[in-house]
């Protein structure tokens, strides 16, 4: 399995950008994933999932209504959409595959992550 973000980089606060998640060696479409984010000194924190189909996706409430996840099956890629972004928002961004039957919390395979880093 290899999951590969990118699109990271440099925002201004209110501005937007685009994270890609690339996915090998797994069946993508028969697998829920998740978007997770570590801040500088701070633990992990879960951000959205989307179901295999993608008609499923939760967001944390932190960026509920700022950020949209979203899935191409058949380029076996993830996208997070964010946007109206908050200095609050500065991490290190990775997505992962959701270990089948758990929660979206609870992943077996991660990538490297991409960073993200908001400020004027």
């Amino acid at each position: 399995v290899q999951l590969v973000e990118s699109g990271g980089g440099l925002a201004q606060p209110g501005g937007s950008l685009r994270l890609s998640c690339a996915a090998s060696g797994f069946t993508f479409s028969s697998d829920a994933l998740s978007w997770v984010r570590q801040a500088p000194g701070k633990g992990l924190e879960w951000v959205s999932g989307i179901g295999s189909g993608g008609g499923v996706t939760p967001y944390a409430d932190s960026v509920k209504g700022r950020f949209t996840i979203s899935r191409d099956n058949a380029k076996n890629m993830l996208y997070l959409q964010m946007s109206s972004l908050k200095p609050e928002d500065t991490a290190l961004y990775y997505c992962a595959k959701v270990l089948g039957g758990s929660s979206w919390a609870s992943m077996d395979y991660w990538g490297k992550g991409t960073l993200v880093t908001v400020s004027s």
